[in-house]
């Protein structure tokens, strides 16, 4: 890979389906009807199987051990790779992380942390988190992810997180790096901090911020930060990243010689899918080179797009924040002569923040997202709906997510730095279509249109969003310590855990219009099928 432009570049959103084998599942039936009942209704999209594989990877459910191989064939899939893959000789030290005591005898933090007993904070190697914990009894139940037609229970298990009792590099020989890619999130600062007092912990005496993401490692005028518990202390007060953020990047190649170049051993990444498809490259470049480096990621997504975890940090607090903009698109609404209030909220490929938003405010009436098409006009379109709510209510409230309705909008072809579709306005778009349908029908209407993106990007995290970046920042150098390279740290059913780069990363994560929780949204809104 030459350049991180094509391992950051647009995201990639494959065909929804239901996989069994050869097979594919169409979900749901019922057509439509005009009294558009919430409670049933056709999903016109298809669900999205994570355990889908490639078509060489094929399983024959004739083989009566098809589940054991096809265990083995997961395991490996998701075994994380450490530094001991590349150098077998590689040598352990007793970690320097302990908490019994927490002052070291001598001023050389290598030396440990003594104790009167053994502690019993550390991880197993061996221990492992169930990926998947419901065991669906048919593939035709709500949000059903099987792998075979019979839906057969099999266990899927992923590396637990947390500190070793073995660690692989000597704190005094360490010099972290950390870089925060992408555009802003709620919580950068958090995790930044956390990483920085964590490193300290161990014994860490170097560590460093690269400024303005992966750029900052080539541009010669752009120096890297020296940063510490005290430079970081309060850091997390405010929004934003202290490190600066920015899209796109130098070649691989030149990153990784500016890692060989300063001496790092260490480098956290903080970013989305296209930042992390950069660090997966770069740690297949350092084990090109044989380089003693663990690179490890820490997902950062406002949009919750990211594979097998529960979520990403920031989202909880972008769903908090946007009720501000909800709730002021309702009051518009609701004290204006048929009025309409149009709230455009972020999520390019997946719906997560409007469908969250929506159920938690209670006021939405139509909830928009990339991953249920939609019709404006016509007889079940969205306008034609919005005339019925204001006969029966007088008001009515949108939520829709950027990505949405994009086919309605002009193709411009442009990219933005990271390779991403830049894309139309569809929160302006409905609101003109709102105001030339209503317009030609002789109905006055007063429409608010509301975009709080950057807003809600810039803000600090909220205690939820506050804790999750705290665990994932020390679990991000608890991997590191352990000699683990390639892989990033997440939340997956309430367990921190450690997945290989290239399993979260192979395709957005996306709403399922199948699941539980998008039809909890279609019964809070009311809303139809707009088809």
């Amino acid at each position: 890979m030459e350049s991180l432009s094509p391992a950051i570049g647009p995201k990639t959103i494959r065909p929804s389906r239901t996989v069994y084998g050869d097979n594919e599942l169409l979900i749901g039936s019922v057509k439509s009807m005009k009294a558009r009942p919430v409670a049933c209704r056709k999903m016109r999209m298809r669900v999205v199987a994570q355990a889908s594989k490639s078509d060489s990877n094929k399983i024959d459910f004739s083989d009566p051990d098809w589940k054991v191989k096809y265990q083995r064939e997961f395991e490996a899939r998701f075994n994380i790779p450490h530094l001991t893959d590349v150098f077998p000789d590689a040598v352990s030290y007793p970690s320097t992380f302990c908490l019994k005591m927490r002052t070291p005898v001598t001023d050389n933090f290598a030396q440990g942390y003594p104790s009167d007993e053994e502690w019993h904070g550390y991880i197993n190697n061996n221990d492992r988190v169930l990926l998947k914990t419901i065991n669906y009894s048919s593939p035709t139940s709500a949000g059903a992810e099987c792998i075979d037609p019979n839906c057969t229970w099999v266990e899927q298990w992923v590396h637990r997180a947390g500190p070793r009792e073995k660690i692989y590099f000597k704190p005094e020989e360490v010099k972290a790096a950390i870089v925060t890619c992408g555009g802003l999130c709620p919580g950068l600062n958090d995790v930044i901090r956390q990483i920085v007092i964590t490193l300290e912990i161990y014994g860490v005496k170097q560590i460093v911020g690269i400024p303005f993401g992966y750029r900052g490692f080539s541009n010669k005028d752009l120096a890297e930060m020296p940063l510490s518990r005290k430079v970081v202390q309060n850091i997390h007060l405010s929004g934003g990243s202290l490190l600066g953020v920015s899209r796109g990047g130098p070649k691989v190649s030149d990153i990784v010689d500016s890692i060989q170049e300063r001496g790092t051993n260490m480098l956290f990444v903080l970013g989305g899918n296209g930042t992390h498809a950069g660090a997966n490259a770069i740690h297949d470049e350092c084990r090109r080179r044989r380089l003693q480096v663990a690179v490890v990621g820490v997902p950062k997504t406002i949009d919750n797009d990211i594979m097998l975890m529960d979520k990403t940090f920031g989202f909880d607090t972008a769903v908090e924040e946007a009720q501000r903009a909800i709730n002021s698109a309702y009051i518009e609404a609701h004290s204006a002569y048929h009025g309409i209030g149009i709230v455009k909220l972020m999520g390019r490929s997946s719906g997560f923040i409007a469908m969250h938003a929506s159920l938690a405010s209670g006021q939405i009436d139509i909830c928009l997202i990339p991953e249920v098409p939609f019709n404006l006009h016509g007889p079940h379109g969205v306008l034609q709906h919005l005339k019925y709510l204001l006969e029966t209510k007088g008001s009515a409230v949108i939520c829709v997510a950027e990505g949405a309705g994009q086919d309605f909008l002009e193709k411009t072809n442009a990219k933005d730095a990271s390779g991403n579709a830049v894309l139309g306005d569809i929160g302006g778009h409905i609101q003109q279509q709102i105001k030339k349908y209503f317009k030609e029908i002789g109905v006055t209407t007063d429409v608010k249109y509301i975009d709080p993106t950057y807003m809600i990007r810039a803000c600090r995290a909220n205690a939820s969003d506050g804790i999750l970046c705290t665990v994932l920042g020390q679990n991000a150098v608890h991997g590191a310590f352990a000699g683990y390279s390639g892989i990033t740290v997440g939340i997956c059913n309430t367990h921190y855990v450690y997945f290989p780069i290239p399993e979260v990363i192979a395709q957005p994560k996306v709403v399922d219009p199948n699941s539980r929780m998008w039809h909890r949204c279609l019964t809070s809104t009311g809303q139809p099928d707009f088809l």
